[in-house]
């Protein structure tokens, strides 16, 4: 496979001033808001669970199916949102992202049978995201160059503010008023802030993703690092999930009455942290090194869930240490992969790579809620726990690849 062509950031500047400038945090702040809505819906599950569970009258891994069937099919639709942003622009995707979200959570507000849930739920909010994630992502790497790596930790901080903030919100508001009715808050809150990131979401200009974008298929094809990254994201997506769906589920069966919503809002508020801070830190030095180390810690930090049991404090520290380091996942994901390929053809190639952990997302979640059911909760956290070191493991040849040619050695 041929390396893609890099664009000094001079000749950047020279040749489109817009480039690393103002006009880009406009966009970014649009990713932010985008990112924000999606997954503040998306990570909110878990405050949904134990309700959905009992009026269908399912076991968690049945309900949790809702929430897999969901990752899965926002991955897969992002290899195709993130190709057509990357040819019409992200402002029709997100706009039609928008009325998916809208239109998915409004349906499932009124569904009857489990299986017509499981298809308003996942397309209607998988659409959502894939429109509301990749191409904004995508977006932000073709605005910048220099501050390309700074720039996508703000975007994808969204993401641990919408979690900060909805996860407890939903929990209050289906106290109050039912998950139905608190689905359809939620579509209207999604439809007006996606609307808003629309008017943001502009096309970057020609500098910022300058270079020779490499053929799918050839990648596909030809790079080992490339499987690497993408069986990773597979494996990692069987713990990273367990606190967004089952965490209130476990709070219940420990007997306490503590928020687990203000447990998920405090991963997303770590989160931001490893974003902002991790993806800093990586415009200094080589993102591949930290996307490594983000990956261990979280398999890491299943040992303080292991080891809490009802006690909150423990549980709070781990919602830190996995926050922190799922917050270095997300930022420096896109960074790695715009480090190795570049960010010419990044909207189509990062949908791609996502599908492993969409695949992760459709069988994790369901295999966690079976083992809970068969062997407890104890089992399946030390599960995680050696998940997360096999997947260190597995990208640790990633950089060995690269350093002895590129992306295409085999």
């Amino acid at each position: 496979m041929r390396r893609l062509s890099r664009l000094p950031v001079a000749a950047a500047s020279a040749e489109q001033p817009l480039v690393d400038g103002p006009a880009g945090w406009w966009v970014v702040g649009a990713a932010f808001l985008s990112m924000y809505t999606v997954f503040g819906v998306t990570y909110s599950f878990s405050a949904f669970f134990r309700s959905m569970a009992n009026e269908f009258g399912i076991d968690r891994g049945r309900t949790a199916f809702f929430f897999a069937l969901t990752t899965f099919l926002y991955f897969v639709f992002g290899v195709v949102s993130g190709k057509v942003a990357d040819r019409i622009g992200p402002r029709p995707v997100l706009i039609f992202g928008a009325v998916s979200m809208v239109l998915g959570l409004l349906a499932t507000s009124r569904v009857d049978n489990l299986y017509v849930g499981y298809l308003t739920y996942s397309i209607g909010v998988g659409i959502g995201v894939a429109c509301g994630y990749v191409p904004m992502l995508a977006c932000v790497g073709g605005w910048f160059a220099e501050k390309r790596t700074t720039a996508m930790g703000f975007a994808v901080a969204g993401v641990g503010l919408g979690t900060l903030v909805n996860a407890p919100l939903a929990e209050r508001l289906i106290e109050r008023y039912g998950w139905r009715q608190t689905y359809v808050i939620m579509a209207v809150g999604a439809g007006v802030l996606m609307s808003i990131a629309a008017l943001g979401a502009k096309r970057p200009p020609a500098a910022g993703v300058a270079g020779v974008a490499t053929s799918l298929t050839e990648t596909i094809k030809t790079s080992r690092p490339f499987w690497l990254l993408y069986i990773s994201m597979f494996v990692f997506a069987f713990p990273l999930f367990m606190p967004f769906v089952f965490m209130t589920d476990y709070m219940k069966e420990q007997g306490s009455d503590r928020s687990a919503g203000l447990l998920l809002g405090l991963i997303g508020l770590a989160s931001i942290v490893g974003r902002l801070g991790l993806g800093r830190l990586a415009a200094r030095t080589k993102p591949l090194a930290l996307y490594q180390g983000s990956i261990l810690v979280m398999g890491l930090s299943f040992a303080l869930w292991f080891v809490a049991g009802p006690s909150y404090g423990l549980l709070l520290a781990f919602a830190v240490v996995m926050g922190v380091s799922y917050g270095g996942f997300i930022a420096l994901a896109p960074a790695v992969a715009a480090d190795i390929w570049g960010p010419a053809g990044l909207g189509g190639l990062l949908g791609l790579l996502y599908t492993g952990a969409g695949l992760g997302g459709l069988v994790g979640p369901p295999v966690m809620g079976r083992a809970i059911d068969s062997l407890g909760y104890r089992p399946a956290l030390v599960l995680a726990m050696v998940l997360g070191v096999f997947d260190f493991a597995l990208l640790l040849p990633v950089g060995a690849a690269t350093r002895r040619g590129g992306p295409d050695q085999r």
